[in-house]
């Protein structure tokens, strides 16, 4: 965060956080929190009564309020600046007590979006950049270089926007006369793909910048690698809590729940059922969403949904088919 105006930037607020609190209460044991952030969830189960909490995020920014935490509270929290996909194999689970709840915060937080030079956001002029880690592929390296169908298909499988192909086409004549390297750039190209309506709820470059984000962080097989660690690693009557902002997560959540609670999945490929034991049990039916009075407060959080399931005491199932949770797959972007 250093060399941004941090009077620009918006507290990130926990959303969900009392429904949660009250629905995993009495909060005992230890417990994990996949997406740190600025600490919403850690804290709030410090203060609840867990007997420790490990906080993890993978983004360099986080790790200072991280490590701060930390010394604060040397007994009662561990932070680490990972991937949630790979904690499994980062955190010794052998030394500690059961894992009593994990508890996953998805989406971009309001400090990334607040920080222009991130470039989550099109609101300010900035790189278009879009890595959480601030290392690798990024947004700019998509727009510029992915094939036109592959462009079409990031924006209609992760994005849901149904003029992909019109959007894709002009970004491929435009990168074609100058690299498009800024985020105001691409809003503006996407929203000339568009057609002129009169009342529009939401800028027409959201869904294209929602779906590069998600591409360029290879969001999606991160959350389910985090929930089947998860699975494995969870006591019986262990928690498992995930607060997420689109559909697609959700949607994702919501599979890997059912695929886990039911006795029989049906496997549409082979036209047959398969037999699977239990694993968790579902807690909430239809996700948890936010009260009137919170949108009010934070209007970010409008688009919540949380759903929890509770571990059994069966053996995990470590195999998960992507297509079947939920996982679009992109041709072309196996070159990156």
């Amino acid at each position: 965060m250093q060399g941004e105006a941090l009077e620009n930037i918006q507290p990130h607020k926990p959303v969900l956080l009392h429904s949660f609190l009250e629905t995993v209460a009495p909060v005992n044991g230890l417990w994990v929190d996949c997406t740190f952030g600025a600490g919403g969830y850690s804290k709030a189960l410090c203060r609840a009564g867990a007997e420790h909490v490990i906080g993890i995020d993978r983004d360099p920014d986080v790790a200072q309020a991280g490590q701060e935490f930390e010394a604060s509270e040397k007994e009662k929290f561990s932070f680490f600046g990972r991937r949630f996909s790979q904690f499994g194999q980062f955190i010794d689970f052998s030394r500690m007590p059961p894992l009593r709840g994990v508890v996953f915060d998805l989406g971009v937080s309001s400090m990334q979006l607040d920080i222009a030079k991130r470039g989550f956001s099109f609101k300010r002029d900035a790189p278009l950049d879009m890595r959480m880690e601030k290392k690798g592929i990024s947004a700019a390296d998509i727009v510029n270089r992915a094939p036109e169908a592959t462009l079409a298909e990031i924006f209609f499988k992760l994005g849901e926007e149904r003029a992909s192909r019109r959007i894709a086409r002009r970004i491929t004549l435009r990168r074609s006369q100058a690299k498009i390297s800024s985020t105001t750039e691409l809003a503006r190209i996407v929203a000339q793909s568009m057609p002129a309506r009169r009342y529009q709820k939401v800028h027409p470059a959201t869904r294209v910048f929602q779906a590069l984000r998600i591409v360029v962080n290879n969001e999606l097989e991160q959350l389910v690698k985090g929930l089947s660690a998860a699975e494995r690693l969870l006591s019986e009557g262990g928690w498992l809590a995930v607060i997420s902002f689109h559909s697609l997560e959700d949607r994702i959540v919501k599979r890997f729940i059912q695929g886990k609670t039911r006795e029989f999945v049906d496997d549409h490929r082979q036209k047959n059922l398969r037999k699977f034991e239990p694993r968790f049990c579902p807690i909430n039916r239809r996700p948890v969403q936010p009260t009137s009075g919170e949108i009010n407060e934070n209007p970010r959080s409008s688009s919540a949904r949380m759903r929890i399931a509770l571990r059994n005491g069966k053996p995990a199932n470590d195999r998960i088919d992507l297509e079947f949770v939920g996982v679009p797959h992109i041709a072309g972007l196996e070159r990156f």
